[in-house]
């Protein structure tokens, strides 16, 4: 995905693609503040409403949407034809085909979505996740983008996420690729089963509109998580256990023959229990060949090289973005935070830089992040192999924390009663 919607015009020299900038159903999602239409935070991720819960679809630091995309959706023509066709303050389809619980006159995209005088589409090989739009109840978008809007909501009597992605009216083959993009992401999320892989409820088509439906997250996104700790590291047992289902999950990914693809802290989901759920599938891809994989997908802070410069690559760009990651858990710090996107993407593969990896940081931890963001990727782990190393480091952490204890009381004077 590229940042601000800005080309990266390809480093060292390398040619541009012309499609490169279409990955588009990933998003560019930001939080809607109180009394305005859009907000971001300091670093760029998606922000939540007041009571958490996400969706990770969110840009890294130089992706900002503007408040344009908003007016460019509600200005749609055969949107705008609908909000002016029969529809109340309170909406009208509240008494026919599912019904929207939250006060959004003025919200053409849920109103397209909603609207039952239009037909459900059918999502071809994956007919059986198709909505039942009775089912949902929509509450109040909680982020936005140049192409869609995330709500908050129930289906069927569970809280869930629901992306509504708006089909581009005057551009037919944009909107050609952002159908391909929902019909992939509706083929992984439905094909996808894993306890650290956000669940699948379902997805539907309308002529105006694509929805998916997740479940819904209420611990917000690792990023999220991080921002508000105020950038201090996570308790490390903590860090390895969710360093460990980001790995497990992806190892079942690669097992599969997919690539993420955009792996980042804004895409890690922590559940109820605090463990991880890989979330946004919306550029991942089954790995078949890799010359003509799309270029530039994913967010420079988390890319690989061999992506930036738009060479083949295979699943270990998602390992490279483990490593990244991993370094998060482990500082609590946005990746080269004192450096543009751009700038960071530009270092990375010119000079090779890498976050700088704290002096105290466990030589096993240590290991693992420099090998996974390895310039060749060949020399690269897979998750695999990192699943075994995180378990280890696991061990070494808690036998080190039980003979720290076993000294701490055998140091102790020994005292009558």
């Amino acid at each position: 995905m590229l940042e601000g919607g800005q080309k990266f015009a390809g480093i060292m020299g390398l040619n541009n693609h012309d499609n490169c900038h279409f990955d588009l159903s990933q998003g560019c999602y930001h939080k809607l503040g109180d009394g305005t239409n859009m907000s971001i935070n300091s670093f760029g991720s998606l922000q939540t409403s007041n009571d958490g819960g996400s969706v990770a679809m969110s840009v890294d630091n130089s992706s900002i949407a503007s408040n344009e995309s908003h007016t460019r959706m509600l200005k749609h023509e055969g949107l705008r034809n609908r909000v002016c066709d029969n529809y109340s303050t309170a909406y009208s389809v509240n008494n026919r085909r599912g019904r929207v619980t939250h006060p959004l006159s003025d919200d053409a995209l849920a109103q397209a979505l909603m609207d039952n005088s239009s037909p459900t589409l059918g999502l071809e090989k994956f007919d059986d996740w198709t909505l039942d739009l009775t089912k949902l109840n929509m509450g109040p978008p909680f982020a936005q983008g140049a192409f869609g809007k995330l709500y908050r909501g129930t289906y069927n009597g569970e809280e869930v996420a629901i992306k509504i992605l708006e089909r581009p009216e005057n551009d037919p083959g944009k909107a050609q690729l952002m159908e391909q993009q929902f019909q992939q992401e509706v083929m992984m999320l439905a094909t996808l089963n894993h306890p650290n892989i956000v669940r699948f409820i379902g997805a539907c088509k309308k002529p105006l509109v694509w929805c998916i439906v997740t479940e819904y997250a209420k611990g917000g996104s690792v990023r999220q998580f991080l921002t508000k700790r105020q950038n201090r590291s996570v308790p490390l047992k903590l860090a390895i256990r969710q360093a460990l289902d980001v790995a497990k999950g992806m190892a079942y990914v690669h097992g599969l023959g997919f690539i993420h693809r955009d792996l980042k802290s804004d895409n890690l989901l922590i559940n109820s229990d605090k463990t991880i759920k890989i979330a946004d599938f919306g550029v991942a891809r089954i790995e078949v060949q890799t010359e003509g994989m799309t270029p530039e997908t994913g967010t420079y802070r988390w890319m690989a090289p061999e992506m930036i410069q738009h060479r083949p690559y295979t699943q270990k760009v998602d390992v490279y973005s483990f490593g990244i990651v991993l370094w998060e858990l482990i500082t609590g710090l946005l990746p080269f935070q004192n450096m543009t996107a751009v700038q960071a993407a530009f270092a990375v593969v010119n000079k090779e830089v890498r976050p700088i990896i704290p002096s105290d940081c466990l030589p096993i931890l240590s290991n693992i992040m420099t090998r996974c963001w390895d310039p060749n990727p060949k020399t690269r782990p897979t998750f695999t192999e990192v699943v075994r190393m995180l378990e280890y480091a696991e061990t070494e952490i808690l036998t080190t924390v039980r003979k720290a204890r076993f000294r701490c009381c055998i140091s102790r004077p020994m005292t009558l009663d």
